[in-house]
C-alpha cells in the first residue's frame, strides 16, 4: 500500500494553514491563502504533488467531498423564508447571468480565432466557450460571505438561489450543445430527469416537514448529525448518478431540506468542524493543482486574456442587469454580480466533458482553467471590497463634520 497521500494530506493542510494566516494578516479571506496554496505546491510552481497518480486520486476525491461539505453547510445556513422571497430574483438573475456570458464567451471565440461559423462545429464549439463561462461556482463565494457573516442577507441568499438555478440552466445548455455532437444523447430524457429531480426534492421536502418534529426527538447527539451527512452524501450521489445533476446542487438541496430544524446550528458545527479543518483546505488546494500554464503560445495567451476579460465582465454584467431588474439598489446589483463571478470546479467539470465531445481542444483547456483560477482567487477579493459597510465611513465623515461645525 502507497502512503504517500499522508505526506501530501500534511503538506495540504500546513500550506492552506500558513498561507490562510498570511491572508487574513493582509485582511483578505482566508481562502485566498488557500488558493495561492495550491498554486504554489501546485505544477504551475514547486509541482510538490503529483495529481496523476493514485494518489493524487485520493486527493481529488477528498476535494470533492470538502465542495460537497461546503455547500450542505451553506443549504444549512440558509433562511428558507428569505430564499422563498428572492426565488423570483434569483430565477431572473441566473437567466440573464446564462445568458449574457455564453454571448461574450461566443464573442471572446470569434474575435480570436476567426472560426467559420457556417460550419456546425466550428459554430458549436464557439457557443461552447460560453457555456464554460455560464457557469457559477459559489463555494468560494460561500466561504467568503460566510466569514463577513453575510450568507443568509438578501444579497447572499439570492447569490445561492441563483447559482442553485445557474448550474441547472447550464446542464439544460450543455446538454442541448453536446447534444448536436452526439446523437446519443437525448434531449428529451435530460429535460425529463430535471423535472422529475425537482419533483423527488418537492416530496423530500413534504417529507421532512412531516417527520421534522420527530427528527427533533433525537436530540443534538452525534446519531442526529451522522444521520444528516448520510442524508447528504446520499442526494449527492443520487443528484449526479440518477439525474445528472451536480452532486454540489444535490448536496445544498440536502442542507436547505434540513434548514428548518431546531437542530441546524448543531447540525451546521458538527459538519462545518469536519469542513473547515480537514476537507475544505482539500478542496482550494485542489484548484491550484488542476493547472499547468507551460506551453501556452502567443494565439492561446492572447485567448486567455480576452476570455478572462470576457469572463469577469458578463457575469458582473448580466447578474447585475438582473438584479437591477427586480428591485436591487446599484450597490446591490454589483455586489450579487462580483458574487457570480467565481467559476470554479463547476466550469472545470464542463469544459472537462467538451473535451470529451470535442468540443475544445487541448491547447484551449490551459485557458479555461486560468480563468478559473484567476476569477476564483480575485472573487473573493472583490467581494470583500464591494460588501464593506458603509456604516464607519459614514460616523468618521459624520464625526468630522461635527468638529468642524464645533
Amino acid at each position: 500500500m502507497e502512503y504517500t497521500y499522508l505526506l501530501y494530506l500534511a503538506l495540504i493542510l500546513f500550506s492552506t494553514k500558513v498561507f490562510g494566516v498570511l491572508s487574513k494578516k493582509l485582511n483578505l479571506p482566508q481562502v485566498v491563502g488557500a488558493l495561492i496554496a495550491g498554486i504554489l505546491i501546485g505544477p504551475s510552481a514547486l509541482n510538490l504533488i503529483d495529481t496523476g497518480s493514485n494518489v493524487g486520486l485520493v486527493i481529488t476525491d477528498l476535494a470533492e467531498l470538502g465542495v460537497i461539505f461546503l455547500m450542505f453547510a451553506a443549504g444549512l445556513e440558509t433562511d428558507l423564508e428569505e430564499l422563498k422571497k428572492n426565488s423570483v430574483p434569483a430565477t431572473v438573475v441566473a437567466g440573464i447571468g446564462v445568458l449574457v456570458p455564453i454571448m461574450f464567451g461566443f464573442g471572446a471565440y470569434v474575435m480570436v480565432y476567426h472560426p467559420s461559423l457556417a460550419t456546425q462545429q466550428e459554430l458549436l464549439k464557439s457557443i461552447f466557450i460560453g457555456v464554460i463561462l455560464s457557469a457559477t461556482s459559489v463555494s468560494i463565494t460561500v466561504e467568503t460571505l460566510r466569514e463577513m457573516g453575510k450568507l443568509s442577507g438578501k444579497v447572499g441568499t439570492t447569490i445561492l438561489g441563483a447559482a442553485v438555478i445557474d448550474d441547472i440552466l447550464g446542464i439544460i445548455v450543455l446538454t442541448i450543445v453536446t447534444s448536436l455532437m452526439d446523437t446519443s444523447v437525448s434531449l428529451f430524457s435530460v429535460l425529463l430527469k430535471i423535472v422529475l429531480y425537482f419533483l423527488c426534492i418537492g416530496i423530500l421536502f413534504l417529507a421532512l416537514s412531516k417527520t421534522g418534529k420527530f427528527i427533533e426527538r433525537l436530540g443534538k447527539g452525534k446519531t442526529t448529525a451522522i444521520m444528516a451527512i448520510v442524508f447528504c452524501l446520499s442526494l449527492s450521489y443520487v443528484s449526479e448518478t440518477f439525474f445528472g445533476i451536480a452532486d454540489i446542487t444535490g448536496a445544498y438541496f440536502a442542507g436547505l431540506l434540513l434548514c428548518n430544524l431546531k437542530l441546524r446550528s448543531h447540525l451546521v458545527e458538527k459538519t462545518s468542524t469536519i469542513a473547515d479543518l480537514f476537507l475544505s483546505p482539500i478542496f482550494f488546494v485542489s484548484i491550484g493543482l488542476k493547472t499547468s500554464l507551460s506551453g501556452m503560445d502567443h494565439s492561446v495567451l492572447l485567448f486567455s486574456a480576452t476570455l478572462l476579460i470576457a469572463a469577469f465582465v458578463s457575469k458582473v454584467v448580466g447578474c447585475g442587469i438582473g438584479a437591477k431588474l427586480c428591485g436591487f439598489s446599484n450597490r446591490e446589483s454589483l455586489q450579487i454580480g462580483v458574487g457570480m463571478i467565481s467559476r470554479g470546479e463547476v466550469a472545470l467539470i464542463v469544459a472537462q466533458k467538451g473535451f470529451q465531445y470535442g468540443l475544445i481542444s487541448q491547447a484551449l483547456f490551459a485557458p479555461v482553467v486560468l480563468v478559473v483560477i484567476i476569477t476564483t482567487l480575485v472573487t473573493p477579493i472583490l467581494l470583500k471590497i464591494v460588501m464593506k459597510e458603509r456604516s464607519q465611513t459614514r460616523l468618521v465623515s459624520i464625526d468630522y463634520k461635527h468638529r468642524v461645525n464645533a
